[in-house]
């Protein structure tokens, strides 16, 4: 009975703190700013004395695919702590893991949008800095950006960012529509231009947060705007060209695109870059591309965070000092195709990573890049049912 108590409290309290983001458009999307030391409502942070007693155990909960094969062991090798290293394949997943508390999990991947409404509830415990000597390796433009989800960045390390555009087939598109405004995004919102491509396959992303936010600035209004008119407007521009899209869906474009199954997918950048890497590996020869529309786009990063109640934080910081090796974020890069936020990491990366404009834009293009909020339960309800709506095509 304690323990559904307890989870009945988290869910309250969760509840509340998202509902509150219904108050004003002032008063809502950025996580509200913690006390500055206080106590985690999931109990107090560990001493030293209990890290210097810790087992040579670390506890991880990742994305699957987000990390170059040879991190976990070359950590594991140099400090001879064994890493449990758990994969999930979905923010809900995640999430639900993380609200029912004693996960277990010292450190924990995940994107700072959905983290900025698990903060104020003591999900993640504060960062020591002076427990991280190399945070000054990280971006400050990128520090700068996160602030809109973890003000004072005191909870997230950051990890992997990039952008949501679109991929497509240099030479298919050309051969449908020669003049097709590869800046735009009437490339997939424009019913005219995108039905010259409904016979090559065109694909949305099955993720409403990103979607909708496109559409809003491609008809002018705030990305994350969720005003129940503008909200019907987007409806209406999916609607119009959902007869030409072949499907919705976040991860089969990075096979299709290079197997022609697809020749315009809206994309995030990193997933772009792993089809076309994907396309070489296998000797195919196509040529893509990538690009953000001129009417802006949604920016999202991931943040590496330690649990409330993880048992071995001296580890999980050890681990994100790792982390913060310019050498070892690189080869991360490298692996995933992402930008990563460590600013000394470029002399170590490859070339064709680090020279990529999809993964690091330009300054102009970084001012077209607008971030990205999650709201609560009840004003997400708007963007989930007129999701539906759209798929359905009801």
């Amino acid at each position: 009975m304690r323990l559904i108590r307890n989870l009945l409290l988290v869910f309250l309290v969760f509840l509340a703190a998202c509902d509150r983001s219904e108050l004003s458009d002032d008063d809502v999307g950025a996580a509200p700013s913690p006390r500055p030391g206080a106590q985690s409502p999931r109990g107090a942070a560990p001493t030293r004395e209990h890290e210097a007693a810790e087992e040579p155990v670390l506890n991880v909960y990742n994305w699957a695919d987000y990390i170059h094969p040879d991190t976990i062991p070359n950590f594991e090798r140099e400090f001879g702590i064994d890493v449990n290293y758990d994969l999930y394949d979905s923010t809900e997943v995640v999430e639900a893991k993380l609200l029912a508390g004693s996960t277990g999990y010292d450190v924990v991947f995940h994107s700072m949008r959905y983290s900025s409404r698990l903060i104020p509830i003591g999900v993640y415990q504060p960062l020591d800095r002076s427990k991280l000597p190399l945070w000054d390796n990280l971006d400050p433009w990128v520090l700068d950006r996160i602030e809109a989800y973890d003000p004072g960045n005191q909870y997230a390390m950051p990890y992997m960012w990039g952008s949501t555009g679109f991929a497509y087939n240099v030479d298919l598109i050309q051969e449908r529509m020669p003049d097709a405004p590869l800046n735009s995004g009437d490339m997939l919102f424009k019913p005219e231009v995108v039905s010259q491509f409904a016979d090559c396959g065109v694909s949305i992303l099955d993720e409403p947060t990103d979607v909708i936010p496109m559409v809003m600035l491609y008809l002018g209004h705030d990305a994350n705007s969720m005003d129940p008119d503008h909200i019907a407007q987007v409806e209406a521009v999916l609607k119009s060209v959902r007869p030409y899209i072949k499907y919705f869906s976040s991860t089969k474009m990075i096979n299709d695109l290079p197997n022609l199954e697809v020749c315009l997918a809206m994309s995030w950048s990193g997933d772009y870059a792993q089809a076309r890497q994907r396309a070489r590996e296998a000797g195919v020869e196509i040529n893509l591309a990538y690009e953000t529309p001129k009417e802006g786009t949604v920016i999202w990063f991931d943040g590496i965070f330690i649990s409330a109640d993880a048992p071995h934080p001296g580890n999980a910081y050890k681990f994100l000092n790792y982390l913060l090796r310019p050498e070892v974020i690189a080869r991360i890069s490298d692996e995933t195709r992402y930008a990563n936020a460590n600013r000394k990491s470029f002399p170590y990366m490859l070339p064709e990573v680090a020279n990529d404009p999809a993964a690091y834009p330009s300054a102009e293009q970084r001012q077209q890049l607008n971030a990205g909020l999650i709201f609560g339960p009840k004003l997400e309800r708007r963007r989930t049912r007129a999701w539906s709506r759209i798929k359905t095509g009801l």
